[in-house]
């Protein structure tokens, strides 16, 4: 039941970085930027990040299960900065309308990931494995945030607030 419990918790933790998406949406100003062509519909966002979140959870649950809290402290440490990590992304794109800085803090989390990844696999290979197409997204979460970016130059907070 202890273990039932901790992967709640788990799923909670991971499931709560999404909560930012809830607070800052799109909104019409990410309607009137130039996107590329290659961006999936508005519609796929959700049910990609659902599984990536649940997976995030499940995995780690099973590096916390493998070697506890204390034989996992620094991978399960960097977990937790990956999740604060992603969790900022959202306000700082959405919420500030700042894709250059926001595209700053995605490269910053796609190290934290890969940093999950590479320490989770010593202690569990299944809960790295499970990261990989978190990291997967996000590669490509940051190359659309880049082609934004680039695209809209002129899109800044004080043009958007006025």
């Amino acid at each position: 039941m202890h273990s039932l419990l901790v992967l709640v918790a788990f799923e909670v933790a991971s499931f709560a970085a999404a909560a930012t998406g809830v607070i800052f949406r799109p909104g019409d100003w990410y309607k009137q930027l130039n996107k590329p062509r290659w961006r999936p519909p508005n519609w796929l966002f959700a049910p990609v990040w659902a599984v990536l979140y649940a997976s995030i959870g499940l995995s780690g649950w099973l590096v916390w299960q493998e070697a506890g809290i204390a034989g996992a402290a620094l991978p399960l440490g960097v977990y937790a900065v990956q999740l604060l990590l992603n969790a900022a992304w959202t306000p700082i794109f959405f919420g500030l309308h700042r894709p250059g800085l926001a595209a700053v803090e995605i490269m910053v989390l796609w190290a934290a990931i890969l940093a999950t990844t590479v320490m989770f696999h010593p202690v569990n290979a299944a809960a790295a494995l499970l990261l990989v197409p978190y990291l997967a997204w996000v590669s490509f979460a940051a190359a659309l945030n880049l082609s934004i970016w680039r695209r809209n130059p002129s899109k800044t907070l004080s043009q958007s607030a006025r």
